[in-house]
């Protein structure tokens, strides 16, 4: 972070205080809210949206509200440690429900909105929710106005915003206005932005004598100021503060007042503005606060500050969702300074990948995966044994608690699961605290690459669970005839496509050794041909190579196209165990490549003994543990450090 930082007392940089909720809004665009028939859920609410924008952006944020006891409070909770946001005056209200708030993108102008928030947790706060050292430990701190239109709540803000001022600290106020919040419209008119009411105006005008900065678009000045022109609400706000005041302007960017309120409306430092196509107003206000915040608490200038306020307005608009959507300090960056030939920056790709690669659910610096995803090599060993191909689920099984006997839930362990004979072990899967999963899609031995179950990949990934990871295995070799390779291409570019479409993480196993020799060069011409179509996996999987020259160019080529790939796993082929063993010491010096995915070596003997019937489970479960335990225990070696 640029500029100056906070003294070290300061464990914080920011508090946000107020709603909470879970939004969920409807996929299907330019739809009436009556016939959405699926709905994308995210974190919502002002605070809560600025807390999560900000912790993007680099400051150190925490979010003071109540959550429901019951899994919407339990997803915010979790979201919110997952975007870095401190979370300790995060309350858990178990008499009160979560709020919710659905929407739908009727058109560019037209955003019907349902807030569910009666009685709701995070209007449960009060002043006992305040507490005095918490404060302090921030430079600053965000009340909004709708936690002023309830008696408790607004108490509770008042007391944080007196603290935070006996403590030194800055007090920033989001005007943000919801006339329906306020009970002055019905439930069919959350989109509804302006409504005058003397009462609101009396209510806030009390609250602008204790800010440092005040931020709203234009009729949220005119509700703070009781005035019904701009010009004069600016000057009545001025005569009630010193703040600096923010005037939200949408495309047109937004102006920033220090000192006295000229007659000039344009006399004060106007941010860049950053025309787009408006996809969805909702959360832009969220997204520009954060953006200020990052530059006005990170020393910035106030024409910086307004500048990237703007930007991350402009990410929040052109995209669907709220908090998911506010860019991360390396993505607004890159906008800042390469622009977008896009006016709808969801659009673009870059940027896109970008936002991507640094938004992922969670950081996996290493991976010891147990892959068990097998499935033509069981229906053989089934078929040799004479064992009812049934079985094969029931192993699979047994597989899962091998490994989660060895990963004792630390982190950096994960399986690789098929669906075709391992839905009952992904069940099992999910009782274990594992890292990663990842579960394959390809048709076992296809050349050219086919898909399993349908080649309509995207209608069968939004069924996953959102953190389990897309695997795909392509033959490929850069030397195959020109037809072979194009169709190949083709089926990863659209298997690509369709994990961002839908949110999944992609692991893309090549092997090349199969199908042509492998030199040094054989694996960069092939990721290289790969990333010239746009496409950039996740993870890569990749089959041992002769020499370390051959790992330093696979490197290069992916430093080259994708410094955010999460990296390479190395994938076992039915080695035995001494020579993954050499694989993995012949890699230690190659810090992309991140851990092992390894299968048959682990469980092909248990597989065929308790197959066969010679075997219990236990003794099953004991030797492919064994084995697994022993790998990690060699791949730990190798690299110098032990299991967290």
């Amino acid at each position: 972070m640029t500029g100056s930082r906070s003294a070290p007392l300061h464990a914080l940089d920011v508090i946000t205080i107020g709603r909470a909720s879970v939004d969920l809004y409807g996929q299907q665009i330019g739809s009436r809210l009556e016939d959405i028939g699926s709905f994308a859920k995210s974190v919502g609410g002002c605070p809560a949206n600025i807390a999560i924008g900000t912790s993007r952006l680099g400051l150190r944020s925490a979010l003071l509200t109540r959550v429901g006891d019951e899994q919407m409070g339990r997803f915010i909770r979790e979201q919110l440690v997952r975007e870095g946001v401190c979370v300790d005056a995060l309350a858990t209200d178990p008499a009160r429900l979560t709020a919710l708030a659905i929407l739908s993108v009727e058109s560019d102008k037209s955003f019907p909105l349902l807030f569910y928030r009666e009685n709701c947790a995070d209007m449960g706060l009060d002043e006992d929710d305040i507490d005095p050292a918490f404060i302090a430990s921030a430079r600053a701190v965000v009340v909004t106005g709708t936690h002023f239109a309830k008696a408790n709540t607004e108490a509770a803000q008042r007391k944080a915003m007196r603290l935070m001022r006996q403590a030194g600290g800055k007090v920033v106020l989001d005007i943000d206005y919801r006339p329906n919040l306020w009970g002055l419209a019905g439930h069919a008119a959350g989109d509804n932005r302006y409504i005058a009411s003397d009462a609101v105006s009396a209510r806030m005008k009390t609250v602008l004598p204790d800010c440092d900065l005040i931020i709203g678009t234009e009729e949220e000045v005119l509700i703070a100021s009781g005035e019904s022109e701009l010009l004069p609400a600016l000057k009545t706000i001025r005569s009630l503060s010193t703040a600096t005041i923010v005037l939200k302007r949408g495309p047109m960017g937004c102006i920033v007042y220090e000192g006295a309120i000229s007659d000039d409306l344009e006399d004060g430092i106007v941010g860049k503005g950053f025309p787009i196509e408006v996809y969805n107003v909702l959360g832009a206000g969220d997204a520009f606060m954060s953006g200020f915040l990052r530059g006005w608490l990170g020393g910035e200038s106030l024409g910086t500050a307004a500048t990237w306020a703007n930007a991350c307005g402009a990410f929040a608009v052109s995209r669907l969702l709220c908090a998911p959507e506010i860019p991360t300090f390396t993505e607004l960056q890159y906008f800042l300074e390469h622009g977008s030939r896009f006016r709808a920056l969801r659009q673009d790709k870059a940027i896109n990948h970008i936002h991507w690669a640094t938004t992922r659910r969670s950081d996996i610096p290493s991976l010891m995966a147990f892959a068990c995803d097998h499935r033509s090599q069981l229906e053989d060993l089934a078929a040799k044994t004479g064992a009812d191909p049934a079985r094969i689920r029931d192993f699979k099984v047994l597989a899962v608690k091998a490994a989660a006997r060895v990963a004792d839930g630390r982190p950096g362990y994960g399986m690789l699961l098929d669906e075709k004979h391992g839905r009952e072990a992904m069940f099992e899967y999910a009782r274990h605290p594992f890292s990663w999963l990842g579960r394959p899609v390809e048709l076992p031995g296809s050349r050219p690459l086919r898909f399993e179950t349908s080649q309509d990949i995207g209608s069968q990934l939004p069924e996953w669970p959102v953190d389990h990871c897309i695997k795909a295995l392509c033959f490929y070799h850069p030397d195959d005839e020109p037809e072979l390779k194009h169709a190949q291409q083709d089926k990863l570019r659209g298997l690509f496509e369709a994990a961002r479409k839908v949110g999944r993480e992609l692991l893309v196993e090549i092997i090349a050794g199969k199908n042509g020799p492998l030199g040094d060069d054989t694996i960069p011409r092939a990721l290289e041909e790969l990333y010239a179509l746009g496409i950039k996996p996740d993870w890569w999987k990749l089959e041992p190579q002769a020499s370390p020259a051959a790992w330093a160019a696979i490197e290069a080529v992916i430093a080259r196209n994708d410094p955010w790939c999460r990296g390479i796993l190395l994938l076992g082929l039915d080695a035995p165990i001494e020579e993954l063993e050499a694989g993995f010491a012949a890699v230690a010096s190659a810090p992309l490549v991140k851990g092992f995915a390894v299968g048959r070596t682990i469980f092909m003997h248990a597989a065929e003994e308790w197959l066969a019937g010679r075997i219990t489970d236990e003794e099953a479960v004991s030797e492919m543990a064994t084995r697994f335990e022993t790998l990690t225990g060699a791949w730990l070696a190798a690299r110098s450090r032990k299991a967290a």
